[in-house]
């Protein structure tokens, strides 16, 4: 059974995650940079860096939020980049925030579904994902349709949040996780389920290399993984 935020809904992963982005969107970008203490926005630099020598020209940001890590892209100089997510509410935020820095030309943000992506086969020359793959309620599918956009020779590169394996870092990370993070979660986003579904997600969620057999499976090439801070965070690369 796949972990949702609100557990006394009937409704499935996608329609509650969607509902819990809307809710805290307004907040969303405060948290993740309070939260991590700015480590996030450090990894979203590593992951692009990772790009900047397959010279993507047309982008695709999947699960694009407020729109982060679509602007982060930018600097790799491409001439266009479609962000697509399932949360209105933060593809509003991440609009305002694109506008006000003159940049609605190169960013395009939109409604969409990450297991049914509405652009045809191999379409864009890299796929970037920032903490969504987590949220898929079908990760395989959701994968699939990456590979199925993505052009032949195209990169793709999902960063996500894992589980430290190592001693102290495992046990402080834990403790952050299941005690600190939920409190203040629920302080400043008003929802009270939000930040007890992410640790919940991530312990859920198979990182490291179940995510990079997973990832095979679906038909990446030349799939690496990238342990980040300590293993908190990851960055899995692939092209098609």
């Amino acid at each position: 059974m796949s972990v949702v935020p609100y557990k006394d809904l009937e409704a499935g992963k996608k329609t509650q995650v969607a509902q819990m982005f809307n809710s805290i969107a307004k907040r969303y970008d405060f948290l993740n940079h309070f939260l991590s203490a700015g480590v996030d926005i450090i990894w979203r630099k590593k992951a692009v860096k990772l790009l900047e020598k397959s010279n993507p020209q047309l982008i695709l940001d999947i699960a694009t939020g407020t729109g982060d890590f679509a602007l982060e892209t930018l600097r790799l100089k491409p001439k266009q980049v479609i962000g697509i997510d399932i949360s209105e509410g933060m593809l509003e935020v991440g609009r305002q925030k694109i506008e006000k820095r003159g940049l609605s030309h190169l960013v395009q943000l939109q409604v969409g579904d990450s297991e049914n992506i509405q652009f045809p086969d191999n379409h864009f020359d890299a796929i970037t994902v920032a903490f969504g793959v987590r949220n898929f309620e079908n990760l395989e599918k959701g994968l699939s349709e990456m590979h199925r956009v993505l052009k032949p020779g195209g990169r793709v590169v999902v960063l996500e949040f894992s589980k430290p394996q190592a001693f102290p870092m495992k046990q402080a990370y834990n403790f952050y996780f299941k005690h600190i993070l939920p409190v203040f979660g629920k302080l400043i986003s008003k929802d009270n389920a939000a930040y007890t579904y992410l640790p919940e997600s991530v312990q859920a969620f198979p990182d490291g290399n179940d995510f990079l057999a997973i990832f095979r499976k679906i038909g990446f090439n030349q799939s690496e993984w990238h342990s980040l801070t300590f293993g908190i965070s990851s960055i899995y690369t692939g092209t098609k």
